[in-house]
């Protein structure tokens, strides 16, 4: 497929406390000889206008020469990332993925934006469940993410109840080529292993 950005903004959510993987920055865990973090940006650049990531740690994206946005609402999770990412967009619209996914898929996320319509959020089905950290999130659902930031209702699924949401079927999902890869997260480090990656410094 062609590179062509849209109008829609892209960000990645890196202001999770990677507990599960030892309190290590899984952003930087490399694989394919690359880290995640930088793999993401690079792709991100290839189609969206803008692109973030939010993080409440800066200084470890300063190499990347991207846009860097705190949360307003510290230690609420990947929701308060969206709604720091949608607050600084320049477009009505954000794709959010998180920083764990070593294999986004540009036509997948493609795939994606193409449904963008009226509802608040474009969130994929995959194995039984939902991925709303692969997903697009409309500037307008700003006031529910903000109001269930604010009575500490921090889970993104939670929010979701309060949006409209065009949940696209797992089936649709299995017919776009490179799904399963740009869905694939690493929270461990056995998941990490299991897609080859690694800590530079671990030899």
């Amino acid at each position: 497929m062609i590179a062509r950005r849209t109008s829609v903004a892209g960000a990645v959510l890196a202001g999770g406390r990677a507990s599960r993987m030892g309190g290590r920055d899984k952003a930087f865990a490399a694989v394919d000889g690359e880290p995640i973090a930088v793999r993401a940006v690079r792709v991100f650049r290839d189609i969206f206008p803008q692109v973030l990531v939010s993080t409440n740690h800066p200084e470890r994206f300063e190499g990347l020469g991207v846009e860097t946005v705190a949360d307003r609402f510290p230690g609420s999770g990947p929701l308060a990332g969206i709604h720091a990412a949608l607050l600084a967009s320049h477009y009505p619209h954000v794709f959010v993925a998180a920083c764990d996914m070593p294999g986004l898929d540009p036509d997948v996320i493609r795939f994606l934006l193409a449904r963008i319509g009226s509802a608040d959020a474009v969130v994929p089905c995959w194995e039984g469940d939902v991925e709303p950290l692969h997903a697009v999130y409309a500037v307008g659902a700003l006031p529910s993410i903000e109001a269930s930031l604010g009575v500490g209702r921090n889970a993104v699924r939670d929010v979701l109840r309060f949006l409209r949401v065009d949940y696209v079927s797992e089936a649709e999902m299995r017919a776009v080529r490179g799904a399963a890869r740009s869905l694939t997260n690493v929270n461990t480090p056995e998941e990490l292993a299991a897609v080859g990656g690694r800590f530079d410094d671990v030899s």
